[in-house]
């Protein structure tokens, strides 16, 4: 499964690692997800997202329902 929030979709982003030399070494700045369950009272069931921190507050903020309409539009979850 790919490191990508469902919700935000947020995923890794490359940089770079800079000494105090200034030389530059690739690396990746993965997103802080995480796996939570949610209880999804229209349909009466639990169901697992891969959520960023960001994700987690955004559901807070909105809703469950609500941040997985927006989330179908933008397309960062097929189903759910």
């Amino acid at each position: 499964m790919a490191r990508i929030c469902q919700i935000t979709g947020k995923k890794a982003q490359r940089g770079h690692n800079v000494s105090h030399s200034k030389r530059r070494t690739k690396r990746l700045f993965l997103p802080n997800l995480f796996e939570k369950k949610y209880f999804l009272p229209e349909e009466n069931r639990w169901i697992k997202l891969r959520v960023s921190a960001a994700g987690i507050r955004l559901i807070d903020k909105k809703g469950l329902s609500a941040a997985l309409k927006e989330a179908k539009e933008k397309g960062y979850i097929a189903n759910y």
